[in-house]
């Protein structure tokens, strides 16, 4: 056997894969067609005066929190398959041959506790580089060079904010879950999916994950707005941190004035208490 086997190439390099296919297909529509303008969060005149990390910066720090992230994700598979021959040596067992596939309401759940533990440890951690002076500027503030998201940015930020917020909760969704190598693989590439989504810069109404997440594109603009840095810190999949604990900021989407240059909508977010009209 080799030094990963199949299952684990796999959970390391899908969610790398799917990131830049699905990224990449956000970025072709958006550069050749005008299907997507009118649906569009910020005109393409934003994303080159609003956006301080140039393009060819943003896929090179994409790049390097992806070596990072299957670094770690190879160190916490091989760690937890260590573990498990460990324990079946001091029982005196051979090494488990692979396990049968769960039953889809077993699998369904496994991703359920994941989406949760998840979403509250990116909650906290997102929360907590806003709060700290320090952590903001030395770290978090990389994000927020892209004011005007799009959707191969969606991972752009310092590797440490990376590794705290993004590496570790996946390593910890994965490991409270339960879940098998291969449903991993397909938990984080969904996952992907979902944050290039958020950040794609694009609110279409017939969007399936737009309908069912309200934790979506426009949602997260409103945290990349100037003044958002305290409210919507939830990602990637639910609103209930924010509900909860009182930073959830309400906003409506708006027609934008027509400028020739894309940018169809655009979110407006409203204090707490205020209402759209």
């Amino acid at each position: 056997m080799g030094f990963m086997s199949g299952e684990e190439l796999v959970v390391t390099l899908a969610p790398v894969a799917v990131y830049w296919v699905y990224a990449g297909m956000y970025e072709a529509v958006l550069a050749h067609t005008t299907v997507l303008d009118r649906y569009r969060l910020h005109s393409r005149r934003d994303e080159e005066t609003k956006n301080i990390a140039s393009r060819k910066d943003v896929v090179r720090g994409v790049l390097l929190q992806q070596a990072i992230q299957a670094a770690i994700s190879v160190a916490v598979l091989k760690i937890e398959g260590h573990a498990a021959a460990a324990a079946a040596a001091a029982d005196g067992r051979a090494a488990s041959p692979p396990a049968p596939a769960e039953p889809f309401l077993v699998v369904a759940a496994r991703f359920g506790v994941a989406m949760l533990v998840l979403d509250a440890w990116q909650y906290f951690m997102h929360r907590l580089m806003h709060s700290v002076p320090y952590m903001y500027r030395r770290f978090h503030s990389w994000h927020h060079r892209v004011a005007a998201p799009y959707a191969y940015a969606a991972q752009y930020g310092h590797p440490v904010d990376g590794v705290l917020t993004e590496t570790l909760s996946g390593a910890a969704a994965y490991l409270a879950s339960g879940m098998s190598p291969r449903a991993a693989a397909a938990f984080f590439a969904f996952a992907t999916v979902k944050g290039v989504d958020d950040h794609c810069g694009v609110a279409a109404p017939w969007n399936p994950l737009h309908a069912a997440f309200r934790n979506n594109a426009a949602y997260h603009d409103v945290h990349h707005q100037r003044g958002g840095g305290r409210r919507n810190f939830s990602q990637p999949f639910f609103v209930v941190w924010d509900r909860m604990l009182g930073t959830h900021a309400p906003y409506e989407l708006r027609q934008r004035r027509d400028d020739g240059d894309g940018g169809g909508l655009e979110v407006r977010a409203f204090n707490k208490g205020q209402t759209t009209r």
